[in-house]
């Protein structure tokens, strides 16, 4: 029972983190900066009684993109900063259709948490047709409190030993 509720948690978080993924443009044609070596590695969140949810891992594609995968899933993100937030371009890989989704992202000084906050459709829709349309609607949202939604908390998932 605790494993059928553990694997349904890890997909439900996966679900909520990158399925669904609307946009058919990224927020910027190209990358806004090169890889950050401080979000590359491996990641977990944890549902509310501390146990493993999903898993995430980070690795460089190239130098400014990102390949992510979580739960078997294969994502390629990239910085597309705007309006002055930190914000990621991600990319379904595992359809046909590769649409986006829009996330901005925090990691703590220590690099040990990552946090994702998701560009809310309600603000920003499906339906803005290009790149300089999705800035300029993210440029007169951006201190917009309804922005974003479905917070999404990793940890830093600790090394293997030896």
């Amino acid at each position: 029972m605790r494993t059928s509720l553990r694997l349904a948690g890890a997909a439900f978080a996966g679900l909520l983190l990158l399925t669904g993924c609307d946009y058919t443009v990224p927020i910027t044609a190209r990358p806004t900066r090169p890889v950050n070596a401080r979000l590359l590695g491996d990641w977990i969140s944890l549902d509310p009684s501390g146990k493993q949810d999903a898993a995430m891992s980070v690795r460089p594609l190239d130098e400014s993109a990102y390949a992510v995968a979580i739960e078997g899933d294969i994502y390629r993100a990239f910085h597309s900063e705007c309006a002055g937030l930190p914000l990621v371009s991600v990319q379904d890989l595992n359809s046909s259709s590769r649409k986006y989704v829009y996330y901005a992202w925090q990691l703590t000084a220590d690099g040990a948490r990552l946090t994702l906050r998701r560009v809310s459709l309600a603000v920003i829709p499906d339906s803005t047709p290009d790149s300089p349309a999705v800035q300029r609607l993210l440029a007169a949202h951006a201190s917009d409190p309804k922005l974003f939604e479905h917070e999404l908390v990793f940890t830093r998932k600790p090394p293997h030993p030896l």
